[in-house]
């Protein structure tokens, strides 16, 4: 037996569970990882309240963590002691162990801390999807990344300075904003005072931008396309403020 935060509703925070769960021997090409440190993701409130359906109730929430491995299947490819992460579904990360398919699980490097490795993936594998297959980003485009001092953000706003793209972020705050221009953000909008579809446009002068990135939804989407440049790409990969109209 081991412990997990199951839902057994859908609903807010409350119906989170601390409980115990008992775990299956990994089977073929599985393992099991016994986690040292959990992701959490945005994605995480929406199987909680349902925006994204989980395959049935109760369920575990959370798609990454670190860890390391007890105990393998034939065929897992991976050994009992070795430090591993992932970012996989179906959910089931918040526990204390669990038992993955092993071609999910991706070594640790010594240099990197299991802290790191669970924080980062989800981040990590979106900004990639975003700014490389999605809309691969050239020097000198410009680029309109909502939520810029976020997880995805922090990681984005540095890979496409080091492209060298122009990046414009948005924050909520001043202290955010702070954060944004350390990452590499060439300008800043705090869209709580700021309109960001009029600064923007400010600062392309007048010609908007190649790539909107937003994983905010409702209330951004629309400004969003008022910003794109002629045959611009407008990205949504996220509802924070709901579904767009």
């Amino acid at each position: 037996m081991t412990h997990a935060i199951q839902i057994h509703e859908l609903g807010d925070p409350d119906v989170l569970r601390w409980e115990q769960v008992e775990l299956p021997k990994p089977g073929h090409g599985q393992a099991l990882v016994r986690h040292t440190a959990i992701g959490l993701n945005y994605i995480d409130t929406y199987h909680r309240s349902g925006v994204y359906s989980l395959p049935q109730l109760p369920h575990v929430l959370g798609v990454e963590a670190a860890g390391v491995v007890e105990a393998v299947g034939e065929g897992a490819g991976v050994a009992p002691g070795d430090r591993v992460a992932y970012a996989a579904s179906p959910p089931g990360a918040y526990s204390e162990a669990r038992v993955i398919d092993a071609d999910k699980l991706v070594p640790i490097p010594d240099a990197i801390s299991d802290e790191v490795a669970a924080a980062s993936l989800v981040k990590g594998m979106t900004a990639e999807f975003l700014i490389k297959r999605t809309y691969p980003v050239q020097a000198g485009e410009w680029v309109l990344l909502h939520a810029a001092a976020g997880g995805v953000g922090s990681i984005a706003v540095q890979w496409l300075n080091n492209i060298g793209a122009r990046i414009i972020g948005t924050v909520g705050s001043d202290v955010k904003a702070e954060r944004a221009q350390q990452l590499g953000c060439d300008h800043v909008i705090v869209y709580t005072r700021e309109d960001f579809v009029q600064r923007t446009l400010e600062i392309t002068s007048g010609e908007g931008v190649h790539v909107v990135f937003d994983s905010v939804g409702k209330a951004t989407f629309p400004g969003g396309l008022e910003v794109l440049r002629r045959r611009g790409m407008m990205v949504g990969f996220g509802n924070a403020s709901g579904r767009p109209d």
